[in-house]
């Protein structure tokens, strides 16, 4: 005996045996991650998504928003050593300018056998591989380019001038520069605060301690030091700078490091800058007639 046809859905869909038929899974739905609490309704198309959880430590922002400005170490040593090269041009102008700025009734110098106020010639600056007992290596010697300046500009306190323009590097980082001159310097500490004066007024320098002297034991020279804040490309920097002049030297020396380039100016230690900079006029000081000249 035949069964009769089981009964249509009021929409047409035939019932099974067991009751209507289950509903399919949506290939397309969103999946909850695995651990993701149930029964959280799903979000509709277009609706704001809940930013993700940062790990502990992020910066704050997200995607399109940069995060905060700050100072990071290696632009702030950048910054004070393109500070201190800019500095080494105004070192030029400096010692250029002393024949304008200089009066006869200044002091001369104690030297002795020269001429007309000059003292003679007995010592010259040197250009040597490593200064500050080895700490710090040569990596370029523009004498002959940014030097210029000084040997072929006349001025009336200096006589047969040339230029010395280096800069040193450091294994752990550090950069020293060293600009100046050798010749018959009739008055040498004019020529040592005029280097300075010159160099703190160099673009983006401002002085933040003014300028000292200091006498370092076992150096038998005078030098002068002072701290600027150095600004480049929006990066302020703290920059020790020092100078010395003799009978027949003169020179601007700056020690940049990453510990001095951080410091508030009135924690840097000027004494030792002063110090170093006695250093590197003793390693590169040379009687005439010895090792090579530079420039």
């Amino acid at each position: 005996m035949s069964m009769p046809p089981p009964p249509q859905d009021p929409y047409g869909a035939p019932q099974g045996p067991y009751g209507p038929p289950q509903p399919q899974p949506n290939p397309y739905a969103q999946q909850q991650p695995w651990g993701a609490p149930q029964g959280a309704a799903p979000q509709s198309w277009g609706a704001p998504q809940a930013a993700a959880p940062q790990p502990w430590g992020a910066p704050p922002g997200g995607p399109g928003f940069p995060p905060p400005a700050r100072r990071t170490r290696p632009g702030v040593i950048v910054a004070a050593v393109a500070g201190a090269l800019l500095v080494a041009g105004g070192v030029v102008f400096g010692v250029v300018q002393l024949g304008d700025k200089a009066d006869d009734k200044l002091p001369v110098s104690g030297g002795s056998g020269g001429s007309g106020g000059f003292p003679a010639a007995e010592y010259k600056l040197t250009v040597p591989k490593t200064l500050l007992e080895g700490d710090y290596t040569l990596q370029a010697d523009t004498s002959a380019t940014d030097g210029k300046d000084i040997e072929e500009t006349y001025d009336p306190t200096i006589r047969d001038p040339k230029a010395v323009v280096t800069q040193y590097a450091s294994k752990d980082g550090g950069t020293l520069i060293v600009s100046g001159m050798w010749g018959r310097i009739k008055k040498p500490e004019f020529s040592r605060d005029t280097i300075l004066k010159g160099a703190a007024e160099a673009e983006g320098m401002t002085v933040a301690v003014p300028a000292r002297e200091f006498t370092p034991a076992g150096y038998g020279i005078t030098v002068a030091c002072e701290v600027v804040r150095s600004e480049d490309g929006g990066v302020t920097s703290t920059l020790p700078m020092c100078a010395w002049g003799d009978d027949n030297t003169a020179s601007f020396v700056a020690v940049v490091t990453e510990e001095t380039a951080l410091q508030d100016p009135d924690e840097v230690d000027l004494a030792e800058a002063a110090r170093q900079a006695a250093q590197v006029r003793k390693e590169m000081r040379e009687p005439i007639g010895s090792g090579a000249a530079a420039g």
